[in-house]
Protein backbone atom coordinates (compact mmCIF):
# COMPACT_ATOMS: atom_id res chain seq x y z
CA UNK A 1 0.00 0.00 0.00
CA UNK A 2 2.66 2.52 0.71
CA UNK A 3 4.15 2.02 -2.51
CA UNK A 4 0.74 2.32 -4.55
CA UNK A 5 0.26 5.94 -2.44
CA UNK A 6 3.80 7.10 -3.47
CA UNK A 7 2.81 6.71 -7.26
CA UNK A 8 -0.27 8.76 -6.48
CA UNK A 9 1.07 10.84 -4.37
CA UNK A 10 3.44 11.16 -7.65
CA UNK A 11 1.17 11.44 -10.32
CA UNK A 12 0.01 15.00 -8.24
CA UNK A 13 3.58 15.73 -7.81
CA UNK A 14 4.03 15.40 -11.49
CA UNK A 15 2.23 18.30 -12.05
CA UNK A 16 4.89 20.37 -14.27
CA UNK A 17 2.81 19.44 -17.07
CA UNK A 18 -0.20 21.55 -15.86
CA UNK A 19 1.08 24.89 -14.53
CA UNK A 20 0.34 28.52 -15.29
CA UNK A 21 -2.41 29.78 -16.88
CA UNK A 22 -3.54 26.60 -18.43
CA UNK A 23 -4.12 24.87 -15.10
CA UNK A 24 -6.21 27.53 -14.19
CA UNK A 25 -8.44 26.64 -17.65
CA UNK A 26 -8.39 23.08 -17.09
CA UNK A 27 -10.59 20.69 -15.44
CA UNK A 28 -9.46 18.15 -12.78
CA UNK A 29 -9.53 15.57 -15.36
CA UNK A 30 -7.45 16.96 -18.31
CA UNK A 31 -5.03 18.14 -15.55
CA UNK A 32 -4.33 14.44 -14.18
CA UNK A 33 -4.25 13.39 -17.67
CA UNK A 34 -1.97 16.20 -18.54
CA UNK A 35 0.34 15.48 -15.27
CA UNK A 36 0.17 11.75 -16.45
CA UNK A 37 1.46 12.50 -19.90
CA UNK A 38 3.99 14.62 -19.19
CA UNK A 39 5.33 12.87 -15.75
CA UNK A 40 7.61 10.76 -17.87
CA UNK A 41 9.03 13.09 -19.98
CA UNK A 42 9.59 15.15 -16.47
CA UNK A 43 11.26 11.74 -15.33
CA UNK A 44 13.43 10.76 -18.86
CA UNK A 45 16.93 10.64 -17.40
CA UNK A 46 16.60 11.62 -13.86
CA UNK A 47 15.67 8.94 -11.77
CA UNK A 48 19.04 7.37 -11.03
CA UNK A 49 20.09 11.08 -9.83
CA UNK A 50 17.24 11.68 -7.87
CA UNK A 51 17.25 8.07 -6.03
CA UNK A 52 20.52 8.86 -5.11
CA UNK A 53 19.96 12.53 -4.02
CA UNK A 54 16.92 12.57 -1.75
CA UNK A 55 17.42 15.96 -1.21
CA UNK A 56 17.31 16.81 -4.55
CA UNK A 57 13.48 15.00 -4.53
CA UNK A 58 12.35 16.77 -2.30
CA UNK A 59 13.30 19.88 -3.69
CA UNK A 60 11.76 19.15 -7.22
CA UNK A 61 8.49 17.93 -5.34
CA UNK A 62 8.44 21.11 -3.53
CA UNK A 63 8.83 23.15 -6.94
CA UNK A 64 6.14 21.43 -8.86
CA UNK A 65 3.94 19.94 -6.29
CA UNK A 66 2.36 22.47 -4.41
CA UNK A 67 0.51 24.53 -7.10
CA UNK A 68 -1.30 21.56 -7.41
CA UNK A 69 -2.28 20.36 -3.92
CA UNK A 70 -4.26 22.63 -1.48
CA UNK A 71 -2.55 21.31 1.29
CA UNK A 72 -3.72 24.09 3.76
CA UNK A 73 -7.21 22.84 2.93
CA UNK A 74 -6.30 19.40 3.66
CA UNK A 75 -4.54 20.13 6.59
CA UNK A 76 -7.50 21.65 7.85
CA UNK A 77 -9.62 18.43 7.09
CA UNK A 78 -6.97 16.09 8.89
CA UNK A 79 -6.48 18.37 12.16
CA UNK A 80 -10.98 18.03 12.03
CA UNK A 81 -12.56 19.44 15.32
CA UNK A 82 -9.08 20.42 16.34
CA UNK A 83 -8.86 23.24 13.67
CA UNK A 84 -11.80 25.08 14.87
CA UNK A 85 -9.47 25.37 18.45
CA UNK A 86 -6.30 25.49 16.66
CA UNK A 87 -4.73 29.32 16.63
CA UNK A 88 -4.10 30.06 13.34
CA UNK A 89 -0.70 29.68 13.71
CA UNK A 90 -0.88 26.40 15.00
CA UNK A 91 -3.15 25.79 11.75
CA UNK A 92 0.02 26.71 9.59
CA UNK A 93 2.26 24.98 11.92
CA UNK A 94 0.96 21.80 11.46
CA UNK A 95 0.22 22.82 7.25
CA UNK A 96 3.93 22.95 7.01
CA UNK A 97 4.62 20.08 8.90
CA UNK A 98 2.29 17.32 7.46
CA UNK A 99 2.69 18.29 4.30
CA UNK A 100 6.42 18.30 4.79
CA UNK A 101 6.48 14.78 6.31
CA UNK A 102 4.12 13.34 3.44
CA UNK A 103 6.59 14.41 1.03
CA UNK A 104 9.62 13.34 2.69
CA UNK A 105 7.84 9.77 3.50
CA UNK A 106 6.69 9.19 -0.56
CA UNK A 107 8.58 10.79 -2.25
CA UNK A 108 10.12 8.10 -3.95
CA UNK A 109 7.10 7.00 -5.03
CA UNK A 110 7.65 9.35 -8.19
CA UNK A 111 10.38 7.12 -9.15
CA UNK A 112 8.01 4.27 -9.68
CA UNK A 113 6.00 6.26 -12.47
CA UNK A 114 6.41 4.06 -15.75
CA UNK A 115 4.78 5.33 -19.45
CA UNK A 116 0.71 3.62 -18.88
CA UNK A 117 1.27 3.04 -15.52
CA UNK A 118 -1.93 5.14 -14.81
CA UNK A 119 -5.41 5.48 -16.67
CA UNK A 120 -7.58 8.79 -16.08
CA UNK A 121 -11.23 7.18 -16.32
CA UNK A 122 -13.99 10.08 -17.85
CA UNK A 123 -15.72 12.28 -15.89
CA UNK A 124 -19.27 11.17 -14.94
CA UNK A 125 -21.28 14.02 -14.29
CA UNK A 126 -21.40 17.73 -13.92
CA UNK A 127 -18.38 19.09 -12.01
CA UNK A 128 -18.57 20.31 -8.10
CA UNK A 129 -16.53 23.56 -6.77
CA UNK A 130 -16.23 22.00 -3.25
CA UNK A 131 -15.40 18.29 -4.30
CA UNK A 132 -15.41 16.87 -8.03
CA UNK A 133 -13.46 13.41 -8.37
CA UNK A 134 -11.55 12.29 -10.64
CA UNK A 135 -11.29 8.67 -11.11
CA UNK A 136 -8.29 6.59 -12.46
CA UNK A 137 -6.52 2.68 -12.17
CA UNK A 138 -2.96 2.78 -11.50
CA UNK A 139 -1.53 -0.95 -13.38
CA UNK A 140 0.63 -2.63 -11.25
CA UNK A 141 3.93 -4.53 -12.94
CA UNK A 142 1.74 -8.45 -12.09
CA UNK A 143 -1.37 -6.13 -14.38
CA UNK A 144 -3.17 -5.93 -11.73
CA UNK A 145 -5.52 -2.75 -11.54
CA UNK A 146 -5.96 -0.46 -8.42
CA UNK A 147 -8.85 2.11 -8.38
CA UNK A 148 -7.27 5.44 -7.23
CA UNK A 149 -9.67 8.58 -7.03
CA UNK A 150 -8.23 11.90 -6.83
CA UNK A 151 -10.57 14.77 -4.90
CA UNK A 152 -10.22 18.44 -5.77
CA UNK A 153 -12.28 21.24 -4.80
CA UNK A 154 -11.92 24.97 -6.81
CA UNK A 155 -10.43 27.66 -4.97
CA UNK A 156 -11.35 31.40 -4.46
CA UNK A 157 -8.77 31.67 -7.19
CA UNK A 158 -10.53 29.68 -9.87
CA UNK A 159 -8.07 27.27 -9.66
CA UNK A 160 -8.60 23.10 -9.36
CA UNK A 161 -6.62 21.75 -6.42
CA UNK A 162 -5.93 18.47 -5.39
CA UNK A 163 -6.49 17.88 -1.32
CA UNK A 164 -7.01 13.89 -1.24
CA UNK A 165 -6.21 10.77 -2.10
CA UNK A 166 -8.70 7.83 -2.88
CA UNK A 167 -7.24 4.16 -2.93
CA UNK A 168 -9.45 1.24 -3.25
CA UNK A 169 -12.05 3.31 -1.17
CA UNK A 170 -9.73 4.62 1.69
CA UNK A 171 -9.05 8.02 1.72
CA UNK A 172 -5.84 8.83 3.53
CA UNK A 173 -7.28 12.57 4.60
CA UNK A 174 -9.98 10.08 6.90
CA UNK A 175 -7.57 7.94 8.44
CA UNK A 176 -5.04 10.06 9.25
CA UNK A 177 -7.41 12.35 10.58
CA UNK A 178 -8.16 9.68 12.92
CA UNK A 179 -4.75 8.97 13.99
CA UNK A 180 -4.48 12.57 14.29
CA UNK A 181 -7.16 13.29 17.13
CA UNK A 182 -5.75 10.07 18.89
CA UNK A 183 -2.67 11.62 18.74
CA UNK A 184 -3.77 15.42 19.92
CA UNK A 185 -5.72 13.79 23.03
CA UNK A 186 -3.09 11.73 23.95
CA UNK A 187 -0.35 14.54 23.50
CA UNK A 188 -1.88 17.36 22.70
CA UNK A 189 -1.55 19.53 19.27
CA UNK A 190 1.79 21.37 20.12
CA UNK A 191 3.80 17.97 20.36
CA UNK A 192 2.36 16.62 17.84
CA UNK A 193 3.17 19.48 15.12
CA UNK A 194 6.85 18.97 17.25
CA UNK A 195 6.90 15.59 16.60
CA UNK A 196 5.67 15.71 12.47
CA UNK A 197 8.73 19.33 12.61
CA UNK A 198 11.66 16.52 13.96
CA UNK A 199 10.74 13.68 12.86
CA UNK A 200 9.17 13.79 9.33
CA UNK A 201 8.45 10.69 8.29
CA UNK A 202 8.98 8.36 11.01
CA UNK A 203 6.11 10.42 12.65
CA UNK A 204 3.48 9.10 9.76
CA UNK A 205 4.77 5.83 10.08
CA UNK A 206 3.69 5.60 13.79
CA UNK A 207 0.41 6.99 12.79
CA UNK A 208 0.40 4.22 9.44
CA UNK A 209 -2.40 3.74 7.42
CA UNK A 210 -3.39 0.06 7.12
CA UNK A 211 -3.88 -1.79 3.97
CA UNK A 212 -7.22 -2.92 2.31
CA UNK A 213 -8.01 -6.46 3.55
CA UNK A 214 -6.01 -8.56 0.84
CA UNK A 215 -3.81 -5.99 -0.43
Amino acid sequence: MPRIFGLAFALLIGGVAASGALAATQTPEQVVQAIADGLDTALDGHKAELKQDHEKLIRTIDDIFLPHFDIDYASILVLGQHARTATPAQRARFAKAFYNSLVDRYAEGLLNYTRGSVRVLPTKGELNDKRSIVRTQVILDDGKAIAVDYAFRKTREGQWKAYDVIIEGISYITNYRNQVDAEIRRTGLDALITRLETQGQKALESMDVPPPAGK
